[in-house]
């Protein structure tokens, strides 16, 4: 499947007043494809692997939201040094490494993609860098994987065109840990034990996180009264509730984070609640789970490592998005990409230009180009570790919000919007409440 996103026309001075995008990047882009002139006027294929069906489609659809817009804004900036982005799309279908393997090696084969953007999948998380780098093709995703920074750190010379744009998820163990502390110490949370249960589910993604808790958890004070694993996708969480009810903890993680499924916890949960802090990892950071959820979504916490920020550029983005799709979209899925798809532009544009697959030359040139970046977007700053070519946190792994992704924690005041953003600073708008269920 391949569409053209040419955009409409419009002057740059209109245009860069409006774009979710940084407007710094998107006036260098103008620039450079000012002074360079048209290369041709070929298209820049770029190549979306992503999840259209199945049961993380929700976000799936999302990514391609995001790349669509992208793609416009691009288009009416001149493109890329005067070739137009077009995408084209493989649904690898929320499977394993073999249907994700093959929807690559069709954008590489049969689209002939000068580039491969997706937001996360499924599988080993490590399907597609093989793909990538049998290609010599520039790879960006968001995975949020330590699969990623494992396997690029061990072997930089195969996987040098593999980028993940966001941190790793092993970060939001002990940050979850130091935020629920933080509520703690500075006098905005009582909890009524020091008990916390962990539910995850069967995805690498889950468990890590689950498990980075669970190392740490005594550290912080905290004792392990539950740690459940759950299948996936799951509607029925009766036996689990009577557990969490049996022997109730001050803290509640759910880390498997399917928002479908989280939003029926919640709805269950609050028949009959404990007294306890709820945290669900990712899903209820979108709109499909307050879309179910409703009134049950009110009071959750959640944190994603690569979410929209609230300030001036994370705002215009959101309005931009909203308008452009519709008031239930999400602009923290559809950001991703977005943010990827202008970050590989500005990139290729210092480069000379895309690549193509199996030119190894040019595609080392842009690969050169985006670990040298500080690119600013509507999710905070992507920055490069140099040496797993994973997006630095903040204020995890650098402690200037300018030079990192930040961890934000947010919670649902309201069913309608999506989350406020309540930390770190400086992006914190709203202060923690205590959830209506909690005594």
């Amino acid at each position: 499947m391949t569409e053209a996103s040419h955009g409409p026309v419009t002057s740059r001075r209109s245009f860069l007043s409006k774009a979710g995008a940084g407007a710094g990047s998107l006036a260098l882009l103008a620039g450079l494809n000012l002074q360079a002139g048209a290369q041709d006027n070929s298209p820049v294929i770029v190549g979306g692997p992503l999840p259209l069906t199945g049961p993380i489609a929700a976000d799936g659809v999302e990514f391609k939201r995001g790349l669509e817009m992208a793609a416009e804004e691009i288009n009416a900036l001149g493109g890329v040094l005067g070739r137009p982005i077009q995408l084209a799309f493989e649904d690898t279908e929320s499977k394993g490494d073999d249907v994700i393997i093959s929807a690559g090696q069709r954008l590489v084969d049969k689209h002939n993609a000068n580039v491969l953007i997706s937001g996360y999948n499924l599988g080993s998380q490590t399907a597609l860098q093989g793909v990538a780098s049998g290609a010599s093709l520039i790879y960006l995703h968001a995975d949020t994987a330590r699969a990623h920074t494992d396997l690029v750190s061990k072997e930089p010379d195969k996987y040098w065109s593999c980028f993940m744009y966001c941190p790793s998820e092993l970060y939001y163990g002990f940050a979850y840990l130091d935020f629920v502390k933080h509520l703690e110490t500075s006098g905005q949370l009582k909890l009524p034990n020091r008990k916390l249960a962990l539910i995850t589910g069967p995805i690498t993604y889950s468990i890590n996180i689950a498990k980075s808790i669970e190392g740490k958890a005594a550290e912080y004070g905290y004792e392990l009264s539950l740690y459940e694993t759950v299948q996936a996708p799951i509607s029925e969480w009766g036996p689990t509730l009577a557990k969490l009810r049996e022997n109730p903890p001050g803290l509640i993680v759910v880390t498997h984070f399917f928002p479908q499924d989280q939003a029926q916890f919640m709805i269950q949960f609050l028949t009959n609640p404990t007294d306890s802090l709820v945290y669900l990892q990712y899903g209820a950071s979108l709109a499909a789970f307050r879309d179910i959820a409703g009134d049950a979504s009110v009071g959750v916490l959640y944190a994603t490592n690569i979410g929209v920020l609230q300030d001036e550029i994370g705002s215009n983005f959101t309005n931009a998005y909203l308008a452009r799709n519709d008031q239930k979209a999400s602009p923290n899925g559809g950001g991703q990409t977005y943010s990827a798809l202008h970050l590989y532009a500005v990139a290729a544009a210092l480069a000379g230009g895309p690549g193509v697959p199996y030119e190894e030359e040019q595609n080392r040139k842009i690969a050169a180009r985006l670990k040298s970046m500080i690119f600013r977007c509507p999710m905070g700053v992507i920055r490069f570790d140099q040496t797993t070519q994973a997006a630095l946190s903040y204020p995890v792994q650098t402690k200037d919000p300018s030079l990192g992704m930040s961890h934000i924690f947010s919670q649902i005041k309201n069913k309608a919007e999506n989350g406020h953003i309540i930390s770190p600073s400086p992006y914190d708008i709203a202060k923690f409440e205590k959830p209506a269920w909690m005594k």
